[in-house]
């Protein structure tokens, strides 16, 4: 597997952080076409549960983005749900997803 760049480097720091600050499930952040980046965990509340790749596409098309460069979650799971994957391509059709382990440590990307 070929090193991340550094932009892909902080934006896994980035969903680590928000996972670790919280101790959420999930922890994920997303890049838009600007370079601005949204960190966001999972919900997990009696009536509204999401993602965190979720949160983060929703951050970020709250705050007026338009396309999405890269996106990136942490968790324990092997790879997002289809629906997660869903919300990023909506977004950001292109937009390569960081699955990497609660180390930081990058498992796979798809493209």
């Amino acid at each position: 597997m070929s090193e991340l760049n550094a932009e892909d480097a902080k934006i896994i720091t980035l969903a680590r952080s928000a996972r670790a600050r919280t101790g959420a499930a999930e922890g994920a952040a997303v890049r838009d076409e600007t370079g601005r980046t949204y960190s966001a965990t999972s919900v997990d509340l009696p009536s509204l549960k999401l993602s965190a790749l979720k949160v983060a596409v929703a951050m970020a098309v709250s705050s007026g983005a338009e396309d999405l460069e890269a996106a990136a979650v942490v968790t324990e799971a092997e790879t997002p749900e289809a629906s997660d994957i869903t919300a990023v391509r909506d977004l950001g059709p292109k937009a390569p997803i960081l699955v990497a382990a609660p180390n930081g440590t990058l498992r796979t990307t798809l493209d």
